[in-house]
């Protein structure tokens, strides 16, 4: 450990002196070795730091001093970066260092270490999980290059291990250590885990500590201490992280598919994963950046793996056992992991591994279970999980505690059924444009806006009106009453049409017009900066019966469906990129006129708003005088972070890195609302549209709403709704109520 850690020598080195005494004596176990045996050994080791390194220091002091510097050495590692990146640590926390007597338990067969969870980590099950090796150190049950032995007979029973548990080994130590298990979990309330160490038959306990867990297991642990009367709900909301939730909506296998079981390991972290085979982080990296999905396989993972882990759909591993490295970081990544699995044999340098008789080459497909510890040779299919059982109850406390509404983006049917599935309180953002580019209107889309006069534009409007009202009808019946935000037409008109030659020409032959005509419409409407150009109001200010057509269509649909249910809803027409009161007053006035004509001619009244995006800091400071005539704000926030920060977010990718890194910004602030600039904004416009309006509706529609750190600040701010992707808003809804519950203790 000492030339690995200190000075650089990679373990694997010293494993292969380990690897030819064993396979030369036929020894199973390193201390069946003899005293000579092991100073040959030891005199190799030394010999292998001399040569890639140092001689091994034999002063006491140099070696203290050495392990200290490593460890501070530690934090700037590239492994440690990555990790910092991965769970949003700042880099200018620093770490310690603890210096403490050890214990040994490798000091004989009466000796041991082990590591151990009050419950299962990756299910949640209320029963003592653990692994301790005999004659051994920590580094050699959590580094994954030996196969330890279960705590209980429960688990080896369970898995069929032909080794003999602790339970039955050690059976009065283990009766202390199952005390100990039920006197900490009882005073930290919470999942432990503990490691520890038996000399010479004695128990030392070496450290306790709050137990990661995959997003099954904190939310069955979370439901369970709740019935257990050891914490109470808005305790257990805080238990559970809001991206862990992530997990739980990830796919499984078909239970009805055909499989072709290879093998069998150890269920280390749950979940379906289905990918390429790789066998080296750097090559799970350089595939997944070409569109692949990839499960990485090790004969062990490293801290030098992390990269690699994180970017592969699940990883599988020939040795380590629950608690190894792949374990453990697999489950704090939520990646489905199979560990030791006795019979794989990987070649590196051929890039294959073989089960029996079976070659899986590199780029071969396999399909891993992390639940069952399972791998199948192919693509498994997967299917969407139910929120039902713990999910469901937990899900019912998170909704008790949330003051936010949650809604979500979405304009296919589609999006919205998964909307309304994952607990959706209506649509909070349905981007129109997106309907134009359906395959069988968007050459009604190009007719007009290749159109001349406002009359042959009206003409190609009304061969869209049909699709438009039925896209409408279809949102609106499935969200059965629900609020409905539809966002009219936002983008600059260059993007509907062809930019190559051979489609112009396809497209010019589609709609009866010379390529000419389109080459010249397109070279008319080409902008330097289009999403600072002619698009959202200022379209419906220069083109108003595009937005007439739109508004026609919402309130056509609105009167069909209240007709046919018998249920009466607001629809909520939402004008994009205001910057002026006069620019909403105008749209204002023509979608109101068409409201009343429709009103007029089916006889039928409803009732409507009509508001806008705030997504230029000229509207968020002139919130005030626009919040005389919107009737409710949602907040833009995608392109209010563009304005603010000047800064494209399709183009920021190539520095906002090395900015996050270097600490100018905490986080990329297109995923994580900057809440010192943006946010303010954000807060002035909410403050000075309250004071106009005291019941105006406030909500956020950008990429953001699903970003737990933008909801607590949502909240914080008083906003009405956050809306998100459909998959998202589970964690939304918790991301609320953890939002209440930290600020109501604050």
């Amino acid at each position: 450990m000492y030339g690995d850690v200190v000075m650089g020598v990679h373990s694997s080195k010293f494993e292969a002196v380990l690897d030819r005494v064993r396979e030369e004596n036929g020894y199973k176990f390193d201390n069946q070795m003899t005293v000579e045996q092991l100073k040959d050994v030891v005199r190799e080791f030394k010999e292998i730091c001399e040569k890639d390194g140092h001689p091994l220091p034999q002063d006491p002091m140099d070696q203290l001093w050495g392990g200290i510097g490593a460890v501070f050495q530690s934090w700037m590692v590239e492994r440690a970066i990555i990790y910092r990146k991965l769970n949003n640590i700042p880099g200018d926390w620093g770490t310690a260092v603890n210096v403490q007597t050890m214990v040994f338990g490798n000091s004989g067969d009466n000796s041991a270490t082990g590591v151990c969870f009050s419950r299962d980590p990756a299910t949640g099950e209320n029963y003592f999980y653990g692994e301790y090796l005999k004659n051994a150190q920590g580094e050699d049950v959590v580094a994954g290059i030996r196969t330890p032995q279960p705590m209980t007979c429960l688990v080896k029973e369970r898995r069929k291990i032909d080794l003999p548990c602790m339970e039955e080994e050690f059976p009065e130590l283990f009766k202390q250590l199952s005390d100990i298990r039920a006197k900490l979990e009882a005073h930290y309330k919470d999942m432990q885990d503990m490691e520890f160490t038996i000399q010479d038959g004695k128990l030392w306990m070496l450290q306790t500590r709050n137990g990661k867990r995959t997003g099954t297991a904190a939310l069955k642990i979370a439901v369970d201490l709740v019935h257990e009367g050891l914490i109470d709900k808005k305790t257990a909301v805080l238990r559970v992280e809001a991206p862990q939730l992530d997990q739980l909506l990830h796919p499984m296998f078909d239970k009805n598919a055909k499989k072709e079981v290879l093998t069998m390991g150890l269920p280390a972290s749950p979940g379906a994963a289905v990918g390429q085979v790789v066998f080296s982080a750097e090559d799970a990296e350089k595939t997944v950046q070409t569109g692949k999905k990839v499960v990485l396989v090790r004969v062990e993972t490293s801290p030098e793996d992390i990269a690699g882990m994180h970017v592969s759909e699940g990883i599988l591993t020939a040795r380590g056992g629950m608690t190894s490295h792949a374990a453990v970081v697999a489950r704090g990544m939520g990646k489905p992991c199979v560990s030791g699995v006795a019979d794989l044999r990987i070649d590196y340098e051929g890039k294959f591994l073989k089960v029996g008789d079976t070659v899986i080459k590199e780029g071969d497909m396999i399909s891993i279970d992390g639940t069952t510890g399972q791998v199948m040779k192919g693509a498994l299919p997967l299917v969407l999980p139910e929120m039902t059982g713990d999910f469901g109850e937990f899900m019912s406390w998170v909704d008790e505690i949330r003051v936010l509404g949650v809604r979500a983006n979405a304009e296919t049917p589609l999006d919205a059924k998964t909307a309304r599935g994952f607990g959706a309180e209506g649509i909070g953002l349905c981007r129109t444009e997106h309907m134009f580019f359906d395959p069988h209107r968007i050459n009604f889309m190009r007719e007009m806006i290749l159109s001349n006069t406002e009359s042959d534009r009206r003409k190609a409007l009304d061969k869209l009106l049909p699709f438009q009202r039925k896209d409408f009808i279809d949102l609106f019946t499935i969200m059965e009453g629900l609020p409905v935000t539809i966002r009219l037409l936002d983008p600059p008109l260059h993007e509907f049409l062809p930019n190559k030659r051979e489609e112009q020409i396809e497209i010019a032959q589609q709609i009866g017009v010379t390529v000419e005509e389109i080459a010249a419409r397109t070279a008319k409407l080409h902008e330097a900066n289009p999403m600072l150009g002619h698009r959202g109001c200022r379209l419906g200010v220069t083109y108003p019966e595009i937005y007439e057509m739109q508004a026609q269509a919402i309130f056509e649909a609105a009167v069909s469906v209240m007709k046919s249910t018998g249920k009466q809803f607001v629809p909520e027409v939402m004008i994009p990129l205001v910057g002026t009161k006069k620019e909403l007053d105008m749209m204002h006035k023509a979608v109101d006129k068409m409201a009343q004509k429709v009103i007029a001619e089916s006889g039928h009244t409803f009732e409507y708003k009509i508001g806008t995006m705030i997504e230029l800091p000229r509207a968020a400071i002139v919130a005030d005088k626009i919040a005389e005539t919107a009737e409710f704000f949602s907040f833009g926030t995608n392109d209010l972070t563009q304005t603010t920060l000047g800064m494209s977010r399709d183009d920021a990718g190539a520095f906002l890195p090395e900015y996050v890194q270097k600490g100018i910004y905490e986080a990329d602030p297109f995923a994580s609302l900057d809440q010192e600039g943006v946010g303010a904004l954000v807060e002035i416009a909410a403050e000075r549209g309250r004071k106009t309006r005291p019941n105006i509706k406030l909500g956020i529609c950008g990429e953001h709403g699903g970003d737990p750190k933008t909801i607590d600040f949502c909240h914080r701010v008083g906003l009405t709704y956050v809306s998100c992707s459909p998959y998202r808003v589970p964690i939304a809804r918790l991301a609320a109520a953890q939002a209440a519950v930290r600020n109501e203790k604050k």
